[in-house]
């Protein structure tokens, strides 16, 4: 217990080290920009960290801001999750029949090699660009987690599976306690990589298809009308929102994944026991 407890005070200690050290990387690069704006002394080509955080303030107290980070943020999450719930059953059928993997193939090897303009331009003709970026954010999240939740499939632990048939687990339990407690850490893998995947492909196709209404309309407009700070107070807001939302979908999936391994590893302890 005392060892365990020193190991947790450890930890701690060096978490707590290295928040101070992220936070002084922050506030060093903060520096460095508001130094290289006060060499260039052009807003226009590089606003400064001050005149951004005033007109970040400025537009979070005005009701249209707030329905445009609504806007993006339901149409690109929606995306989101469409195709982590399509990529999963895909990728449960993949593995159950190999003519069906056959089948996805080429449509997963195209999605992942084609440009995201490519697609952005080429759906523009068929879908209305307000809901464009549901599409693309879709269509860039689809292969990395129909990918990573087969594999973690074929990965699963073979000692196990064959120690359910032999005590009879039925189907719904094999799922729960091994087949999900084996791909949950894929499904982390693949969340980390299409999460902020998803917000790029989602804002870009925004951005080219300028939907009324949403954060790529905002970036768009500071564009056309070299509103530096505005671009720079979107950009940031996109980043916190990514942020925040990988954060707590993770912090879920994290949540769930622990409960999960605890009742796997009780069953792998039942199976040690029967050995012997």
């Amino acid at each position: 217990m005392m060892h365990s407890i020193t190991n947790d005070r450890a930890k701690t200690d060096n978490g707590t080290k290295y928040t101070g050290i992220r936070i002084l990387a922050v506030l060093f690069w903060i520096a460095i920009w508001q130094f290289a704006s006060m060499y260039l002394k052009q807003e226009i080509l590089l606003a400064s960290p001050v005149s951004v955080v005033r007109k970040l303030f400025e537009l979070s107290f005005t009701g249209n801001f707030w329905q445009s980070v609504g806007f993006s943020f339901v149409r690109i999450v929606t995306g989101f999750l469409l195709a982590m719930f399509l990529g999963i059953f895909l990728a449960v059928l993949a593995y159950w029949s190999k003519t069906v993997e056959i089948l996805i193939a080429p449509v997963i090897a195209v999605v992942k090699s084609t440009p995201v303009a490519s697609f952005i331009i080429l759906c523009l003709i068929w879908i209305p660009s307000k809901n464009l970026s549901v599409f693309i954010s879709f269509l860039m999240v689809l292969p990395v987690i129909y990918t990573n939740i087969l594999e973690g499939i074929r990965q699963t632990d073979r000692k196990i599976l064959e120690m359910a048939k032999v005590f009879r687990v039925n189907l719904r339990r094999q799922i729960r306690y091994i087949y999900v407690s084996q791909v949950l850490p894929y499904f982390l893998s693949a969340c980390r990589l299409s999460l902020g995947m998803c917000w790029k492909a989602g804002v870009a196709a925004e951005v080219i298809g300028v939907p009324s209404g949403s954060i790529g309309e905002k970036l768009y407009n500071a564009k056309i009308y070299l509103n530096t700070p505005d671009l720079f107070a979107w950009t940031i807001v996109i980043i916190v929102i990514s942020f925040v939302f990988e954060k707590c979908f993770l912090g879920i999936v994290s949540r769930v994944v622990y409960m999960i391994a605890v009742s796997y590893t009780h069953l792998r302890a039942h199976e040690t026991t029967l050995h012997l």
